[in-house]
């Protein structure tokens, strides 16, 4: 074995484009650690242990091999996206079991790009909650284990963090990619509207829904963003300097955040400023009905989502989310607030280039049964632990977040990133050098 499990995507890539190790050896040993590890850490629903080598083969058979971005790079896929010849779940016993006959657009970039597919991860029931767990399996944080990874796309994360894989697949509609990135020390972005094809369900939470990346660092991000949207994201030979806004205001009114987030937000800022970019303190106009507007699109989300299963096979908070939302769907489809929350904010992150604020409130729940759990109680832990990744779905703008500094249990800590439309660009160049004058610890010690 070489080690190759820890390593980066691009490290990985570039030692099998050289013929330095095969693509079935640098998944074999990745297997090998999920073998051994993710009975604790529960990241996947189904490994793709003998189709996943079988693919590793192919790509080293590939006549293009020398060419490919992402050449023998194992990746992990949310389990709400199609790989073909598996089913895909979502988190539910309501879904039917049956076979894709074709990827999703977004997996098939990934394989075009010499990645393999070792599995697909767990969700909560539908995607809907910012904790993973369910009827199959509970994600736990791989640098705490008695905490959540977060969600939805929580097993993704929690793949990455633990280094079962180098980089994994998710998507977010309120905070699925950031609430567990931010948990589990990733860094991920949100991509704006139209960068990435989305095909998530049923007409993708009315827009709000985007597919990204989760990896470990930038380049690795920057990597895998540019397969998913099939256009390059070069880092700037020189990186301009922004105006950024910072803030610690909660935009659901709720308590502000907790000491380590709002200390690492303090310590981006200096990183920030010292790197010659101009930073203030600026509130974004948040609206008094936000958190009220993202309730309304939460839950219709999960209405749409849900028409067709039974109900009986349901858990009771996703039975409970689905009927709130029945009643907001119609108006929710008319996309009027969101164009109102656009309007309003669009003249703050004009002026200023990109907002930063904490990635969350505070650290994820305790890991445990929250689908058992009143609907009433996941709302509530949700949206106190979660308030800042909502507007950005909202708007459908881009969003990311970063790992900095720690928690005082030692897990991750993290702030966020947001930005007009197409300041993806922007958004991936500031956290370059957040992570080059304040680096993070890249893959959970799991004692081996």
């Amino acid at each position: 074995m070489g080690n190759w499990a820890g390593r980066s995507a691009a490290e990985i890539a570039a030692a099998v484009r050289e013929k330095r190790v095969t693509p079935r050896e640098v998944v074999a040993e990745h297997l090998a650690r999920i073998d051994r590890h993710d009975g604790r850490i529960g990241a996947f629903r189904t490994v793709r242990g003998a189709a996943a080598l079988a693919e590793a083969d192919e790509v080293a058979s590939r006549a293009d091999l020398a060419g490919l971005p992402l050449a023998g790079v194992p990746v992990a896929v949310k389990d709400n996206l199609a790989v073909r010849g598996e089913s895909h779940r979502d988190g539910s016993a309501a879904t039917p079991d049956v076979p894709a006959d074709e990827d999703h657009v977004t997996v098939a970039r990934l394989r075009a790009a010499g990645a393999v597919v070792v599995g697909l991860t767990n969700v909560p029931e539908l995607c809907v909650f910012g904790t993973t767990e369910g009827v199959f399996g509970t994600s736990r944080n791989p640098w705490d284990p008695t905490r959540s990874a977060g969600g939805s796309s929580g097993g993704s994360a929690a793949a990455v963090a633990a280094g079962f894989v180098p980089i994994a697949l998710g998507n977010d509609g309120m905070g699925s990619l950031r609430i567990p990135a931010a948990n589990c020390g990733l860094v991920t972005l949100k991509p704006g509207l139209g960068v990435v094809p989305a095909g998530i369900g049923d007409g993708d939470w009315f827009g709000m829904s985007e597919n990204g990346p989760l990896a470990t660092t930038v380049e690795d991000l920057r990597l895998m963003l540019g397969v998913l949207a099939d256009t390059e994201f070069p880092a700037a030979t020189k990186p301009a300097r922004r105006t950024i806004a910072v803030s610690l205001r909660n935009p659901l009114r709720g308590p502000g955040p907790s000491r380590p987030y709002a200390d690492a937000v303090r310590q981006a800022a200096g990183a920030l400023a010292r790197a010659g970019h101009r930073v203030r303190r600026a509130e974004p106009p948040y609206p008094v009905t936000l958190g009220l507007t993202a309730l309304r699109h939460w839950t219709a989300g999960t209405a749409v989502d849900a028409e067709g299963l039974d109900p009986a096979r349901l858990a009771r908070r996703t039975r409970t989310h689905a009927a709130v939302g029945r009643r907001f769907v119609r108006s929710v489809r008319t996309g009027a607030e969101r164009d109102r929350l656009r309007a309003r904010l669009l003249p703050f992150l004009t002026e200023h280039d990109v907002l930063l604020t904490p990635a969350l409130a505070r650290r994820s729940p305790a890991a445990g049964p929250w689908h058992d759990r009143g609907w009433l109680r996941n709302i509530v832990v949700n949206s106190a632990y979660s308030p800042f990744t909502p507007p950005w779905n909202l708007t459908g703008w881009p969003a990311m977040s970063v790992p900095l500094s720690t928690l005082p249990s030692g897990a991750p800590c993290a702030v966020q990133l947001s930005g007009r439309p197409g300041t993806e660009a922007a958004l991936l160049e500031l956290a370059r050098e957040l992570e080059a004058s304040l680096p993070w610890r890249r893959t959970a010690p799991l004692g081996d």
